[in-house]
């Protein structure tokens, strides 16, 4: 018998720079209703608003989401918003999967190296039932 799961609102975290193709493949692979992607423009006016904006932007689009899925390419590890977008998940209780995209291919068609485990060099407290 199969059960009727509402479907996840997903918040897709990736290196934007350097994954924004890849990301936009593996969120097309299932794509998700009400989870239009950012537009290059879109996302240049909130970095020149500072880092400020760019919280108030990843909280406000991460606030109607249950799931935040972690794209890891090749720098991911590396990035500090990712850090954050993991952290403030796991505080608000999304689901958290990490997904490895570096074989998917780049606008010039090719693959990247794999990326480190983002999680590793984050430590989350354990939740402790009061």
């Amino acid at each position: 018998m199969m059960t009727n799961h509402p479907k996840r609102r997903v918040f897709y975290s990736f290196h934007y720079d350097a994954d924004a193709w890849r990301a936009a493949q593996a969120r097309n692979i299932g794509v998700t209703e009400h989870n239009s992607p950012v537009s290059d423009n879109k996302w240049e006016e909130i970095k020149r608003g500072g880092d400020r904006a760019i919280q108030r932007w990843i909280d406000d689009q991460m606030a109607t989401r249950s799931c935040v899925v972690v794209l890891v390419g090749a720098r991911t590890v590396d990035r500090p918003w990712i850090r954050y977008e993991i952290v403030k998940a796991w505080n608000d209780q999304k689901g958290l999967p990490a997904i490895h995209i570096h074989k998917l291919l780049n606008q010039d068609s090719k693959p990247a190296n794999k990326g480190g485990n983002p999680f590793a060099r984050i430590i989350l407290p354990s939740k402790v039932s009061p």
